[in-house]
Parts: structure tokens; C-alpha cells; sequence
């Protein structure tokens, strides 16, 4: 009996288990990334999408569509004419999917089913190789260099209706290079180089304008505060300057002013200490004064005391004697006064003497002095103008010499004689001479105050002479 019911159970056991292996092989499961399609008995087709369904054996089938976003290269062998007709090479890059709802899955699913992935690529790529040579056909050359996202926009809605019956759609669409034989697309950026050039030259060449104006401007800015530095720092040292010489002019004052008074003290201090010690000298010379008085006084007692007895003494004893030497004494000390007396007077007699006899010398030889002034000024009052023209003639040579002196000084002389003339040459050396000596008699009669030729005919008048004048007028 346990042997039937565990064969029953093992049976059932393996029952079920049969049916969950045939349960799972049946039931079939879609990724995020495809769509399953099942078609069979019921006619319509069914997509499942992120799920699972069970296909029923032998009367469904199922078959899976990829989601997934695909990605090639749209690049037509043939050249493509733009609107200026100039052949271009576009090569270009697009994304293409399949839509996401059931209807464009399912015409999807009738188009590309039982394709491989390269033979719907290649389906694909003649659809937008045609589209993009409609489109590149219909802009220019600069629009599509220099536009590439329009190109890419008109590429996504130009190729919409399209793409819709196939059950697709162009995620993207980016062109990744523009080619062509001419070098019209190296061409046309020229202009713009050198336009680019231009303004990068002009913009250099205004920076390094500017930069200059403002180097010069920093500099000059930089010359203006050193020299206001300078100028500042010159008058910050003379001010400073300025200071220490009035410091140190006040301390010099000062240092005179306790110098002064320091001296001042210091002399008051000596004159004090001076007169302190000439007090205190004098004090004591008072008191050697006072100790000599004093011993003085103490000796005249003693000597009193002493003569006092001696006189007792000589009283008692040779009082007689002691008249006779005192009276001997007081003749011998008359005597001697006398004879000093005699000599201070004879003394005074011979001093006198020679004081009277100096005296008379002194006033004789004024009066000798006196006598020889009015004896010259009498001489003086009878010199008459013979004798001043005597004197003036006596000093011609003198003058002359004096006038010839420099050329007595002349170590060497060179003449230079340009002909015969006779004012030429050593003749006119002797020639100025002769001139010099004959300027004498006007600067005789410039010193004496009257012609020289009157001054000589006074004489001869006076001397009794009648001989004509002599005629002393320079000759020319």
C-alpha cells in the first residue's frame, strides 16, 4: 500500500514536473531591447514588448525584432552637385531605429523580418543617400560647410514620411565631412583668413599700440613720482637736514650756555675758593699776628721781668756803670743818625744835581730844535723860484733815468726793418727817446705851475744877465 501511494506521488511528482519544463519551453519572454512577435491560429499577430507571452505549440509561432539603435555611414560613391553646381563628397553618419509603438513594430516587422541586419542597412542607406542628394542639390556649398545641424535637420524631415512606412525613424543625422576635387571648399575660407588675418594684424598691431602708449604712460607716470619722490625725499633730507642743524645749532647754544655758565660757576667757585683762601690767609696771618703779638708781649714781660731784674740787679750791684754805657750808647747812636742824616742829604743834593743838569740839557736841545725849524722856515721864505728851477733842472737827469729805466731792463732786442726809411729800424728806437726826453719841459711846467722858457728869463733877470732867453719849446 505505501509502495502504490509513493509510486502515485513519484508519479505526480514527475507529472508536474513535466509540465513546468514544457510549461517554461512554451512560455517566451521579450528584452527591453526587442519585440516579440506572435502569429499563428488567431490570425492577427501579436507584439509583445517587455514581457512574456506562451506560445502554443504546433498551432503559434514567434519571432523576435531587435530595438536596438542602429548606426552606419551614409556615404554615396558618387559625386553630389550642389545649387551652384560645384560636385561635392558628403560623408555623413545616422541613427536609425525602430519606433516603439505596436503599429511601427509590426511594419517594421513586415519589411525587415526575415532580412539580415547588412540587407537593412543597405535598404536603409539607398533611401537617405537618395534624400541627401535632393537636399544637397537644393543649398551651396557655404551652407552646407558652414550649416551642417540644417543639413542634418532637413535630412530628419525629409526622410520622416519614409521612414514612418518602414516603421522607423532617424534618431540623428550628422554630416562628418565635405569634400571636393576643385579646392573650392579650401578657397572659400581665404577670404576670410586673410579678412581674419587683417583684423589680427590690425588687432595686434593696435595692442601693441596701446601696449606703448601705455608703457609710456606707466613710464612717464613712473618718471613723474621718482621725481616727485626724489623732490619729496630732497626736501624730506633738507627739512631733515634743516632739523638736525637747528638740533644742532640749539645744543651748540646750549652746550655754550652751560659752558658759560659752568664757567661762570667755576669761576665763581675760584673767585670764592680765592677769596675764601685769602680770608682764611688773612686769618691767618691775623692769628701769626695775634700768636706773635702775644709771644711779642710774652717777650716784653719776659724782658721787662728780665730788665726789671738786671736794673736791680745793675741797681745794686754797677748802677754807675750802667749810666756811663748808656750814655756812651746815646752818644754813639746820635752820632750815627747824624752821619746818616749827612749822607741822605748829600744823597738828595747830587740827585737834584743831575735832574737840574738833564733838565737843562733837554730844554737847550729844544731850543736848538726850535732855533733850526726858524732858521729852515726863513730859508724857506727866501727860496725863491731860481732856486725851485735849480732843484727842477738838477732833477732832469733823475727823470730821465727814470724814464729810460725799462729799457735798461730789456734783456734783448730784435728790429725788424722793412726799408730804408729812416724812422725804421734802431732810428726809431732812438727816434721815441728823443720824443720821451722832449715831453720834459711840459711836465716841468705841469709840476711847477708856469712855463719853463718864463721861469729861466725870471733868472737871468735876477742874476743881471742880459743875454736873450734861451728858447727851451719842444721842437718837432
Amino acid at each position: 500500500m505505501n509502495e502504490q501511494v509513493l509510486m502515485v506521488a513519484g508519479i505526480a511528482v514527475l507529472a508536474v514536473v513535466f509540465i513546468l519544463v514544457m510549461s517554461a519551453r512554451l512560455y517566451r519572454k521579450a528584452g527591453p531591447n526587442e519585440a516579440l512577435i506572435v502569429y499563428g491560429f488567431r490570425g492577427t499577430p501579436r507584439v509583445i514588448k517587455g514581457g512574456g507571452t506562451l506560445v502554443m505549440p504546433m498551432v503559434e509561432n514567434c519571432r523576435g525584432l531587435s530595438l536596438e539603435l542602429m548606426s552606419f555611414d551614409v556615404a554615396p560613391t558618387q559625386d553630389l552637385y550642389t545649387k551652384q553646381g560645384v560636385a561635392v563628397t558628403v560623408e555623413a553618419v545616422a541613427q536609425i531605429k525602430v519606433k516603439s509603438d505596436p503599429e511601427s513594430i509590426l511594419t517594421a516587422a513586415e519589411q525587415f523580418l526575415t532580412k539580415s541586419p547588412a540587407e537593412r542597412e543597405g535598404l536603409i542607406r539607398l533611401v537617405m543617400e537618395g534624400h541627401l542628394r535632393g537636399i544637397i542639390g537644393q543649398l551651396t556649398v557655404e551652407e552646407i560647410v558652414k550649416q551642417p545641424e540644417m543639413v542634418g535637420d532637413r535630412m530628419r524631415s525629409t526622410c520622416a514620411d519614409d521612414m514612418n512606412k518602414m516603421g522607423l525613424e532617424v534618431i540623428s543625422f550628422t554630416i562628418k565631412e565635405v569634400r571636393d576635387k576643385n579646392e573650392y571648399i579650401s578657397n572659400m575660407g581665404r577670404p576670410d583668413v586673410a579678412r581674419i588675418k587683417r583684423d589680427a594684424d590690425v588687432a595686434t598691431a593696435e595692442a601693441e599700440r596701446d601696449t606703448a602708449m601705455r608703457r609710456a604712460i606707466a613710464a612717464r607716470e613712473a618718471a613723474v613720482a621718482k621725481a616727485q619722490a626724489d623732490q619729496e625725499r630732497v626736501l624730506a633730507e633738507t627739512l631733515s637736514m634743516a632739523k638736525q642743524s637747528e638740533a644742532q645749532r640749539d645744543l651748540d647754544v646750549k652746550k655754550a650756555e652751560y659752558l658759560d655758565m659752568v664757567k661762570k660757576q667755576q669761576a665763581t667757585a675760584d673767585k670764592s675758593y680765592e677769596i675764601q683762601t685769602n680770608i682764611m690767609q688773612q686769618q691767618v696771618r691775623a692769628e701769626e699776628v695775634t700768636i706773635r703779638q702775644i709771644e711779642k708781649e710774652h717777650e716784653v714781660k719776659v724782658q721787662d721781668a728780665e730788665i726789671l731784674r738786671r736794673d736791680r740787679e745793675l741797681t745794686a750791684t754797677v748802677s754807675k756803670s750802667a749810666e756811663f754805657e748808656r750814655k756812651r750808647i746815646e752818644t754813639l747812636a746820635g752820632a750815627e743818625r747824624q752821619r746818616r742824616i749827612s749822607e741822605a742829604e748829600g744823597m738828595a743834593s747830587a740827585i737834584r744835581a743831575q735832574g737840574e743838569a738833564e733838565a737843562d740839557v733837554i730844554l737847550k736841545k729844544g731850543e736848538a730844535e726850535a732855533k733850526a725849524m726858524n732858521l729852515k722856515a726863513e730859508a724857506y721864505k727866501e727860496y725863491n723860484q731860481a732856486a725851485i728851477a735849480d732843484k727842477l733842472i738838477m732833477m732832469m737827469p733823475d727823470v730821465v733815468k727814470a724814464l729810460a729805466a725799462p729799457l735798461a731792463n730789456v734783456d734783448k732786442i730784435t728790429i725788424v726793418s722793412t726799408g730804408n726809411n729812416e724812422a725804421s729800424g734802431m732810428n726809431q728806437v732812438t727816434g721815441d727817446m728823443v720824443k720821451i726826453a722832449a715831453q720834459i719841459p711840459a711836465l716841468f711846467e705841469t709840476l711847477s705851475g708856469m712855463k719853463l722858457q718864463d721861469l729861466l728869463e725870471k733868472v737871468h733877470t735876477m742874476g743881471g744877465d742880459k743875454k736873450p732867453p734861451i728858447d727851451v719849446t719842444p721842437k718837432s
